[in-house]
């Protein structure tokens, strides 16, 4: 019986320690991942502030003032709501502690409790006389030897409940140290969001004051927020047009038909673009050092955003002035682009995968040049009227548009 007893408290004693361990790991696993995500936020927010900086006394654009602090103010939420999931799960570590301290505790005063009965009942029948006598008031050897194994499981059993009670004292001295630490970890997060809570408020007010003074002059704001419409749809059906040309041209040279939407791949092509799609959500960025701007898809007008809606085929990413664009993985040049009223952009084919690198100053390379990934394109263009240096970039497959923030790392 003592046994059954002993092996059943056994039992429920680690599957218990088994879910709670499993149920800590997955929390600290995604307190890890936030903490992680929070850092590069931060980062993000510092190496934005540290671009803006530089470009603040050259500013002349009132609209280009407003695109940044709305970048800010997303970047801050974002921050925000990371620092806040943080903060819910070091509540359900608190409270997951506070309930198994409460058990422990219990547990605690129940063990002490039988072990005091154990201990008072041993101290009875304590003397050696005693237990010599309860065997040999056996009535039979069988018996006899039965009441020995009894005395011996009874011993095993008490030094057993000793054992236990010190382990579950250790326990909850580590459980309330736990506690300390996890209180002081939630009151630096609550104090770090407060913070972060009234930057943003200042930069909505900041927002709110530019948003004033364009409204002011809508009509012209109006019409740069078109021409920069414009622009982004007339390079958008450059980038297209040359990849559609790039097709007939490759097929037309393999002897397939020039009318087909997709590249005819030799098995040198077939295995780049193989590798090509093997690193997606591990490829460099296109700049050493650099910040998302603007991510890729639909995003509201920041003037207007219950109106007007814009489509970026890209990403937009600011980086420092006089930096270089390159090449995010091994390629060939397929083309150089001068955009009209604009930049030069250079478009790489990896197998029917194409990557462009727009925005560009001066550019280092020509058509049919062999690339290698951190090969450097060009110099990105700074422009004199915001004082931003920036990159647009893009991946295609064949004709088709794709997401970059799905193919760079950690974009």
């Amino acid at each position: 019986m003592i046994r059954y007893f002993l092996s059943h408290k056994r039992h429920i004693f680690l599957f218990t320690a088994l879910f709670l361990f499993l149920q800590l790991s997955a929390q600290t696993d995604e307190q890890k991942a936030l903490e992680s995500k929070r850092a590069r936020l931060q980062e993000e927010i510092a190496e934005i502030n540290s671009l803006l900086s530089k470009e603040r006394q050259e500013r002349k654009s009132v609209l280009v003032q407003v695109e940044d602090i709305d970048h800010k103010i997303r970047i801050r939420r974002e921050l925000i709501k990371v620092t806040n999931q943080q903060a819910n799960i070091l509540n359900r570590q608190l409270n997951g502690n506070l309930k198994r301290i409460t058990d422990l505790r219990e547990e605690l005063t129940t063990l002490k409790e039988d072990y005091a009965r154990m201990i008072r009942k041993s101290f009875k029948s304590k003397s050696q006389q005693s237990r010599l006598m309860f065997l040999l008031s056996s009535d039979n050897f069988f018996q006899a030897y039965k009441r020995l194994q009894y005395m011996k499981q009874y011993t095993a059993f008490r030094k057993k409940q000793g054992e236990q009670i010190q382990e579950k004292t250790l326990e909850l001295q580590e459980l309330n140290r736990e506690l300390v630490v996890q209180r002081r970890e939630k009151e630096k997060l609550a104090s770090e969001n407060r913070e972060e809570q009234k930057k943003l408020e200042d930069e909505k007010d900041t927002q709110e004051v530019l948003l004033a003074t364009i409204r002011k002059n809508e009509s012209q704001y109006t019409a740069e927020i078109s021409r920069k419409r414009r622009e982004a749809r007339a390079l958008d059906r450059q980038i297209e047009r040359l990849i559609r040309e790039a097709i007939a041209e490759s097929n037309r040279k393999a002897g397939k038909s020039a009318n087909a939407a997709t590249f005819t791949l030799t098995p040198e092509a077939r295995l780049i673009a193989t590798n090509f799609e093997a690193n997606k959500g591990t490829l460099i960025w296109p700049v050493e050092k650099g910040v998302k701007n603007r991510g890729y898809g639909e995003y509201p007008d920041p003037l207007f955003p219950k109106t007007v809606k814009h489509f970026n085929n890209g990403v937009d990413i600011l980086t420092d002035k006089g930096a270089k664009a390159r090449a995010v993985f091994d390629g060939e040049v397929l083309a150089i682009l001068a955009v009209r009223n604009g930049n030069k952009a250079v478009q790489i084919r990896h197998g029917d995968y194409i990557t462009t690198y727009y925005n560009l100053s001066r550019i280092y390379v020509k058509k049919g040049d062999k690339i290698k990934s951190k090969q450097e394109l060009g110099e990105i263009f700074t422009s004199p009227s915001s004082g931003k240096t920036e990159l647009k970039f893009f991946v295609y497959k064949n004709t088709n548009r794709l997401n970059p923030e799905d193919w760079v790392y950690r974009m």
